[in-house]
């Protein structure tokens, strides 16, 4: 086996321990290895959650008060689906009741929502306090303010539009955040490893790294040939800059030993870029993929709010121009999720890829 074959065993996983041989010791007995592998569960898990049933009772009560106390009438008749709302609380309620008597037997359903306990106390209690200060009280006045129900009744009565709007909005940050993040990775590990890429890129970051993307928004629409285009070149550049700096930064930073053991092992430039610099830089990649997108989803509203036909960009303007609030609620809580969803994702293929550097990365 050649020096290179060996590099290329060890070289991807640069920051990892290095594994010594084992010292031959006694083989751990059966009974010990099933209880390590798999711990049984605590008294308070095998027997009735009593968090959840705390948080059934709070979404009944919760339905009890939409039900009961009459909607304040200020300038129009009632808020539509009230009922509905009351209703929803009331099954969801129910079904909580039946997973906490449940226990173990729920299962994997159970084991999810359990460190959720707290939030679904206190999400029922939010809830009261804005249902009873818009719709039963009338302190937050209409059409600025919408109980709960409307959010319902945009989910319902406006889903088309708004589903339409989601996928455009989709496929406006997935163009952007794909081409600015690839476009980023290559210019960070150039930067990281060219000396003269260092010199004369690495200022032209700092000077226009710091530039909001949407300040280049009327270059943008001057210079690209469509109003899509222009949308999707302001997401890759709000994504591009965090991307390149600490793509850069991890590859500047990678310790010199590791290229010294490569170049003694016979390795080429290709494969130190490859194989060590790489791998090795890959949890600043990572963070910079997070802030970037956090970065683009701020620049999707202003890029869709500048002529094109559609997204949640566009939709929160229009619901702007007619007063409808409500829907600009919606669609704000389903940007919250679209968001919170992407990053999930991330940080999923985040540990998938970098499970290997979990004994020497503080997670």
């Amino acid at each position: 086996m050649s020096d290179a074959t060996v590099l290329l065993e060890l070289a991807p996983q640069a920051g990892a321990p290095i594994l010594q041989p084992a010292t031959p010791t006694a083989a751990p007995s059966t009974t010990a290895t099933a209880v390590a592998a798999d711990p049984a569960p605590s008294s308070a898990e095998q027997g009735v959650w009593r968090q959840g049933l705390v948080a059934a009772l709070a979404w009944l009560l919760l339905g009890a008060l939409t039900w009961w106390w009459p909607n304040k009438e200020i300038g129009f008749s009632d808020w539509a689906y009230t009922t509905e709302f009351a209703v929803l609380t009331a099954a969801l309620a129910v079904l909580l009741a039946a997973l906490a008597l449940a226990g173990e037997r729920a299962g994997r359903v159970l084991r999810w929502l359990r460190p959720a306990g707290a939030w679904l106390i206190a999400a029922p209690a939010l809830l009261a306090v804005w249902e009873v200060l818009t719709a039963k009280l009338g302190v937050l006045p209409p059409p600025f303010f919408a109980p709960p129900q409307s959010l319902l009744e945009v989910y319902l009565d406006d889903s088309a539009r708004l589903g339409l709007s989601v996928a455009h909005s989709l496929r406006l940050l997935v163009h952007g955040i794909v081409i600015g993040s690839l476009v980023g990775f290559v210019t960070g590990v150039w930067v990281g490893w060219s000396r003269v890429a260092g010199y004369w890129v690495h200022p032209l970051l700092r000077f226009l790294g710091p530039v909001p993307a949407s300040a280049l928004l009327p270059l943008a629409f001057f210079f690209a040939p469509s109003s899509y285009s222009a949308a999707v070149f302001l997401v890759a550049l709000a994504t591009f800059f965090p991307v390149a700096v600490l793509t850069w930064s991890g590859v500047a930073n990678v310790s010199k030993s590791y290229y010294d053991v490569a170049r003694t092992l016979g390795a080429s430039e290709w494969f130190l870029v490859l194989r060590v610099a790489i791998p090795a830089a890959l949890p600043q990649v990572f963070v910079g993929l997070f802030m970037g997108l956090g970065a683009s989803f701020s620049v999707l509203i202003t890029a869709e709010m500048m002529g094109v036909k559609a997204g949640l960009g566009w939709y929160l303007q229009w619901a702007q121009g007619w007063a409808a609030y409500a829907n600009m609620y919606g669609a704000l809580l389903v940007m919250a999720v679209l968001c919170s969803g992407l990053i999930t994702l991330l940080f999923t293929v985040r540990d998938r890829l970098l499970g290997w550097q979990k004994g020497t990365v503080k997670w």
